[in-house]
C-alpha cells in the first residue's frame, strides 16, 4: 500500500492508478494482437511486477483489446489502428512496480510520438473510520465530447461528412476490385453511383481512380510501391465512418487501415 498525503492521520490508498494516451504509434503494430502481448507482458517484467497471465483479442477487422493480471493488479490496453491511438491503464496495489520503467518501455515498443499521462489517481483511500467515498467526476452536459460520430454529425449540422482513408497492405487491387469497392460502400453510404468509374494507370504501376455519387465522392489513388490505397470519400449526409471503412478493407483485401474524419461546414 502507498502511504498519500491527505484523508487524515495515517491514510493509506488501497491501490494507484494510471491512464495514459499513446499517440502517433505505429498501427502495425497496433493491429497485431501477439505483438502487443509480448508488449506489455515485456513492460510488466520491467516494472517488476508479478505476472499471472494475459489475454489479448483481436478485433475484425482491426483493433485490440488486452490486459495483463499482475499480482499487484493489472496492465490494460484498448488500442485503435485507425487513429495511431492507444488507451492504456496501469493499476497496483504495490509499492515495487517502477511506473516509469513501465511506460517507457510501452512508450519505445509502441513507438508512440507522443505519450501524456491523463490521470494519476489514489484508489480506496483508507483511514480510521474506513474507506473515504470520493466524489463522482464526469463531463459537464455541455461537453462537445462524444462517443458516437452520429450524434456529433446531428449536432453540428455540416454540410458533408467526409473520411481520408489509408488501406494498407492491398492484396486484390485492380481497375476492376477498385470500381467494386466503389460501388458497395457507395451502398453502405445510401448513395448511388453518378457517371462511370474513371481510372488512370501511371509508369509506375499506380492507379488514380474517381467515381462521382449522388451526393458525393470516393476517389483516390493506389500505390503499388506501397501497396496501399488511399482514398477520400464523402457525402452530404451521414454515413458510418468505420463500417465503409472495414467494407473498402475487406473488399481490397487489406490488412489494417487509418482513418480521419472531418465534418464539413
Amino acid at each position: 500500500m502507498t502511504e498519500i498525503s491527505g484523508g487524515g492521520a495515517g491514510a493509506v490508498a488501497l491501490g494507484r492508478q494510471l491512464t495514459i494516451e499513446f499517440y502517433d504509434c505505429d498501427p502495425r503494430i497496433l493491429a497485431d494482437a501477439p505483438r502487443m502481448e509480448q508488449i506489455f507482458l515485456d513492460a510488466a517484467r520491467r516494472s517488476h511486477a508479478t505476472i499471472i497471465q494475459s489475454c489479448f483479442h483481436a478485433f475484425t477487422p482491426q483493433g485490440v483489446s488486452g490486459v495483463v493480471i499482475i499480482s499487484e493488479s493489472h496492465f490494460a490496453v484498448h488500442a485503435w489502428p485507425e487513429h495511431d491511438y492507444a488507451a492504456v491503464d496501469i493499476f497496483t496495489c504495490g509499492d515495487s512496480i517502477d511506473f516509469d520503467a513501465a511506460m517507457e518501455s510501452l512508450r519505445t515498443d509502441l513507438k508512440s510520438g507522443q505519450m501524456v499521462i491523463s490521470s494519476v489517481m489514489h484508489r480506496g483511500i483508507v483511514n480510521n473510520p474506513g474507506v473515504e467515498r470520493l466524489s463522482p467526476v464526469w463531463d459537464e452536459p455541455k461537453s462537445d465530447h462524444s462517443l458516437s460520430w452520429k450524434n456529433r454529425f446531428d449536432r453540428t449540422n455540416p454540410y458533408a461528412l467526409s473520411i481520408s482513408l489509408d488501406l494498407y497492405d492491398c492484396r486484390n487491387v485492380s481497375p476492376e476490385s477498385l470500381r467494386e469497392a466503389a460501388i458497395q460502400t457507395a451502398g453502405l453510404m445510401a448513395e448511388s453511383p453518378e457517371g462511370d468509374f474513371h481510372f488512370r494507370r501511371v509508369e509506375n504501376g499506380d492507379i488514380h481512380f474517381w467515381l462521382g455519387l449522388a451526393t458525393g465522392w470516393f476517389g483516390g489513388v493506389y500505390s503499388a510501391e506501397k501497396c496501399a490505397v488511399y482514398a477520400d470519400l464523402g457525402a452530404a449526409k451521414y454515413f458510418e465512418p468505420r463500417t465503409v471503412s472495414e467494407q473498402a478493407l475487406q473488399l481490397l483485401g487489406g490488412h489494417h487501415y487509418r482513418l480521419q474524419v472531418a465534418f464539413r461546414q
